[in-house]
């Protein structure tokens, strides 16, 4: 028999080895020995003074626990038909496992390099502030997803089984801790293992991952679609392809446009990185000093107020983590956040981004048509490159000076590795985000007490929360105008975050060769 029960224990309950076991037994009027445990969901409720775990829990009564069984059912697809996937981020990478599953053949081509040789451009950028255009923290082996915070959480439930990602990450080597926490996540120094064995699956089934080749050319018959062209050289013959190339393939959006094949604009949103000491928002959020209780994991946040008829938000939040430079291209500075799987690093950094309404913010870039909000972005990114100084220091300001429209004369600490240039970002962005990031931080520190300081700094800019362009789809998942084309994943503005990215690489799989 199974029983379902929830419990709640305090801090010092939590560190009471036996406690929750105890809970359960009294809860039940059985003896300890009559039944297993196991932890379905936990949670931490910090609202009120009193910190909170709350346990969501099966009780086995009489019976063993149930094996852990994650095998998924991949094929030996050597000699299968072929499915061309251009990208190997989370939805090309789950969409070349679903291939397998199905009794296909994945064949991925990535532009960047695989997650080894991928950390030598990571360094360079981040010391000698050389970027390469295909190797970085947005391209490469896993994609973007591969060096970030590993954060799992989604509200894309109806585009997939969630559950059947997560299982997937634990059977190629994540924790099962991401199977129960509330807000799981895996940690950058984890994830390129994890990228590592699924690829390493992919081949040992007969799929193929090819890096270092880039689509530049998709050759189109009427309809149809015919060829893909690899580096300028090889063509290669394909009835399929599935387009995961992700939010920052600028390259694949022009040649879309270029062959006018239909684009759509699509709103986003673009801000900047606040950057404040973690034990600012441990203090915050746990209703504690400077030193948190060591049960408690580095605390987090997630804050939203509308200004002027646009959302201001928290986006990306990563507690103990680290500021990365995530440009794709020189002359241009982008900042974006990770954090370990610790999460014990010394500081908290979260984009705070203003919507952006390409229909009525930017009509200025309406000459570009489809591509406006693209054009829009990149020109925001060349503005940081120009007053951070021309190299990968990106431009900050003290939070406080930023809000009160003064240069700082002097900067915080900070995680990122290439350095910070004070910059008047208050009147250098653009008003329809400056003036609304002010009100917004003015809010945010009403509704948190503590965090409007001057120990925070503010890092721009945060440019690449989504894609600007959306790769319209018809209900087949395929591109209305060319039949064989599958736009998937966030390239295509569908997903926003490794699950929704892989759970929408499994759907265009299906699609593309059960013809959905």
């Amino acid at each position: 028999m199974v029983k379902t029960l929830q419990i709640r224990l305090s801090l010092e309950e939590e560190a009471q080895e036996g406690q929750l076991k105890h809970r359960a037994a009294k809860y039940l009027g059985l003896d300890q020995k009559e039944f297993k445990l196991k932890v379905l969901r936990k949670s931490i409720d910090a609202r009120k003074p009193k910190i909170v775990f709350n346990y969501k829990l099966a009780a086995f009564v009489g019976e063993d626990l149930p094996a852990l069984d994650y095998n998924f059912d991949y094929k030996d697809v050597t000699k299968a038909k072929p499915v061309h996937i251009i990208g190997f981020g989370p939805a090309g990478m789950w969409a070349a496992l679903r291939c397998l599953e199905l009794g296909f053949k994945p064949v991925v081509y990535e532009r960047g390099k695989d997650v080894r040789e991928r950390r030598r451009d990571l360094k360079a950028i981040n010391q000698e502030h050389i970027v390469n255009e295909d190797s970085n923290y947005c391209f490469g082996e896993g994609g973007a997803g591969t060096y970030s915070d590993g954060k799992l959480y989604t509200r894309s439930l109806k585009r997939g089984d969630v559950k059947r990602i997560f299982q997937s990450l634990v059977h190629h080597g994540a924790t099962e801790e991401i199977l129960i926490d509330a807000h799981p996540h895996i940690g950058t120094n984890k994830l390129p293992k994890i990228v590592k064995n699924i690829r390493e699956t992919i081949i040992r089934q007969g799929g193929e991952v090819h890096f270092n080749v880039k689509l530049t050319d998709l050759i189109i018959d009427g309809k149809n679609l015919r060829s893909i062209v690899l580096n300028n050289s090889e063509e290669i013959q394909t009835e399929r392809v599935l387009l995961a190339t992700g939010h920052s393939a600028r390259d694949v959006f022009y040649l879309l446009d270029k062959k006018k094949i239909a684009l759509q604009a699509k709103s986003f949103a673009m801000g900047v990185r606040v950057e404040h000491p973690q034990h600012i928002i441990d203090s915050i959020q746990y209703h504690c000093g400077e030193n948190r209780n060591e049960l408690l994991p580095a605390a987090a946040y997630s804050l939203v107020h509308q200004v002027k008829g646009r959302g201001v938000y928290s986006f990306c939040m990563c507690p103990g983590g680290f500021i990365v430079p995530a440009a794709t291209a020189p002359g241009e500075v982008v900042v974006n956040g990770m954090s370990p799987s610790k999460r014990n690093n010394l500081f908290a950094n979260s984009g705070i981004v203003v919507e952006i309404d390409v229909e009525r913010d930017i009509r200025k870039y309406e000459q570009f048509g489809n591509l406006k909000g693209l054009e829009f972005q990149k020109d925001l990114e060349r503005l940081a490159f120009t007053s951070g100084g021309r190299s990968q220091k990106a431009p900050s300001q003290r939070l406080t000076d930023f809000v009160e429209g003064r240069i700082s004369a002097n900067l915080n600490p900070t995680s990122y590795q290439p350095g910070l240039e004070s910059a008047p970002l208050h009147s250098l962005l653009p008003k329809l985000i400056g003036s609304r990031l002010r009100k917004g931080f003015e809010e945010f520190g009403k509704k948190m007490k503590g965090y409007y300081t001057s120990e925070a700094n503010i890092v721009g800019v945060e440019s690449r929360t989504s894609s600007p362009v959306t790769i319209p789809r018809n209900e087949k998942l395929e591109h209305p105008d060319i039949a064989g084309l599958f736009p998937c994943g966030e390239g295509g503005g569908y997903a926003g975050g490794i699950v929704s990215a892989a759970m929408d690489g499994e759907r265009c799989a299906e699609a593309a060769v059960l013809g959905l």
